[in-house]
């Protein structure tokens, strides 16, 4: 069974949608969850699913967190984490580290485009369709190769909460399966 650590900075519903989905599967668990706000809410939900957790400062920890995550995980998933992933941390899970992106990549992505940020930057742009991006991570913001992308229709300048909404129930239905799928496929192909 291969073991999964998130990375996360917020308030967690995503990190915890992947550990209740993980405790249902065969082919994998989410052995830790780490952070880079020790304030974030991820923490709490962590604790409530019996998670182990792990907050560290981006500044000073990056090699001892890399050498946590590589003894405890196989995979990395990245649920709503902002910082910049460091080149490090990318050779070490080449091929094995997924985020997921509130947005249809490669429109909305980059540095600065997250969660609220993306929602304003769509509306604004008139979208009539926007989604999530599941994809590899690499040593740039959001582009890694794309494993999966979901859609959901929206209004032009519809209201940015209400598009958050719209793109959290995606990430929530979809994160977990398309990862699971992703691992079902690299295990069948190694």
């Amino acid at each position: 069974m291969l073991r999964i650590a998130i990375l996360a900075s917020g308030s967690g519903t995503n990190a915890e949608r992947l550990v209740e989905f993980f405790k249902e599967s065969d082919l994998a668990c989410v052995k830790l969850i780490a952070t880079n706000n020790s304030k974030a809410g991820v923490i709490l939900r962590a604790e409530a699913q019996n998670v182990e957790t792990l907050v560290f400062d981006v500044q000073t920890d990056l090699q001892q967190t890399l050498s946590t995550l590589v003894q405890k995980a196989d995979v990395v998933l990245l649920a709503g984490y902002l910082k910049m992933i460091p080149a490090s941390w990318t050779r070490a899970f080449q091929g094995r580290m997924l985020n997921i992106h509130p947005a249809l990549l490669p429109k909305f992505g980059g540095k600065g485009m997250y969660g609220k940020h993306v929602h304003r930057a769509v509306s604004e742009a008139g979208e009539t369709q926007t989604g999530i991006t599941i994809h590899l991570v690499n040593e740039h913001y959001d582009e890694g190769a794309i494993l999966a992308q979901f859609t959901v229709e929206i209004e032009p300048g519809e209201d940015p909460e209400l598009i958050e909404a719209k793109v959290r129930e995606l990430e929530l239905d979809f994160y977990g399966p398309t990862v699971e799928g992703w691992i079902e496929h690299m295990t069948l192909n190694q």
